[in-house]
């Protein structure tokens, strides 16, 4: 591990047949672990870690083949449940509010419902939603969408936009992630944290602007039945310009959080 002269470390974690690149500022306040995109490495996260400020500790990693990560055999979901428990050993941290973008959304409310007494609580920004593309039809639509992407993957990678894999393996990690989405209610019925959602408004890459409106729509049954769930704010960005765009709605997602999870402590 490097130390810096603000007692940030960062290092390579090993995990299974990888090492993740992990970095911690060791600040005084509540641990808040950042799971990223699908593809993306963790730097699109930095303005919503500079608007929180030093008085938290932020800790982030790039995943499998991301970033500055290794490259691995497995780029399963459940070798990335694997990944936070790896990184919440190597940084002792015990129990992390959890903060998601999109595919890391999913991990998020997945290892809080596997680990209930060990979460603070959950920020999801605008993912873990119960829709996603499955059947032959939606997984053959994403197939098709990365087959024509293949050149551009290398391109996107220094930008923190795409992995170290091919476009099949683009397009299996996607298939996973949208068949989890798709059954993730009754997941999310029974968390017991707060959790807090930032959903954007926006088309997206691969979604026109009435699917992700009923993407997105199709959280309310669950707001409906959790009152643990709730939306913080609906912010005006897409869902690949978020971070960037509306890093302050997430940061106050994060303080409301925190906040919930003080005064149920108290």
């Amino acid at each position: 591990m490097t130390s810096s002269p603000a007692s940030t470390w960062t290092g390579m974690v090993p995990v299974d047949d990888t090492a993740l690149a992990v970095s911690d500022t060791r600040g005084p306040g509540f641990p808040v672990v950042y799971l990223n995109g699908s593809y993306a490495d963790h730097r699109p996260w930095r303005p919503v870690i500079a608007e929180l400020g030093t008085d938290w500790r932020h800790i982030t990693f790039d995943e499998r083949a991301r970033g500055r990560s290794k490259r691995s055999a497995d780029y399963s979901f459940e070798a990335c449940v694997r990944d936070v428990d790896a990184v919440l050993e190597a940084t002792g941290v015990d129990r992390p509010l959890l903060v998601g973008w999109s595919y890391g959304a999913a991990l998020a409310v997945h290892w809080a419902d596997r680990n209930p007494d060990r979460v603070l609580g959950v920020v999801s920004v605008d993912g873990a939603v119960p829709y996603g593309l499955t059947g032959e039809e939606g997984r053959e639509r994403i197939r098709r969408l990365f087959r024509r992407m293949r050149l551009l993957l290398p391109l996107l990678r220094p930008l923190g936009m795409a992995a170290r894999m091919t476009a099949d393996q683009h397009a299996d990690v996607n298939i996973e992630a949208n068949e989890i989405n798709a059954s993730i209610e009754p997941v999310l019925e029974r968390l017991t944290c707060p959790v807090r959602y930032v959903l954007a408004t926006g088309a997206s890459l691969g979604g026109g602007q009435e699917e992700m409106e009923q993407m997105r729509a199709s959280l309310d049954p669950v707001l409906a039945r959790n009152p643990n769930v709730r939306v913080s704010a609906k912010v005006a960005s897409n869902h690949s310009h978020i971070l960037r765009k509306d890093f302050r709605a997430i940061a106050e997602a994060v303080r409301e959080t925190a906040a919930a999870h003080d005064q149920r402590a108290h």
